[in-house]
């Protein structure tokens, strides 16, 4: 799949959706960003919470695992729509 800042935002939202369904998964989240519940619902819309949401569901190789299982994406995708959101530069993407 290509990813386009509007598949990989809609990537963010499935994973955040993911994270939100479990309780610790949800504390992790939250303890990681130094955020309360009320802050999440505050950034929602915030372009650096589908970035975040990312990079936090990447930082756990079976986090990785079982999201991409559960949204039904290869794992490398996960990555794949972060850099996109990230822009060039970030881990080691460069644009064309």
């Amino acid at each position: 799949m290509s990813w386009t800042v509007e598949s990989a935002r809609d990537l963010a939202v499935e994973a955040l959706g993911f994270i939100a369904a479990d309780p610790d998964l949800t504390q992790a989240m939250l303890a990681n960003a130094g955020l309360r519940p009320e802050d999440l619902r505050r950034l929602a819309s915030s372009p650096d919470l589908a970035q975040f949401v990312l990079d936090f569901v990447l930082d756990d190789d079976g986090r990785v695992l079982d999201f991409a299982a559960h949204a039904g994406v290869r794992p490398e995708s996960v990555m794949a729509a972060r850099t996109v959101l990230a822009g060039p530069g970030s881990a080691g993407w460069e644009a064309d």
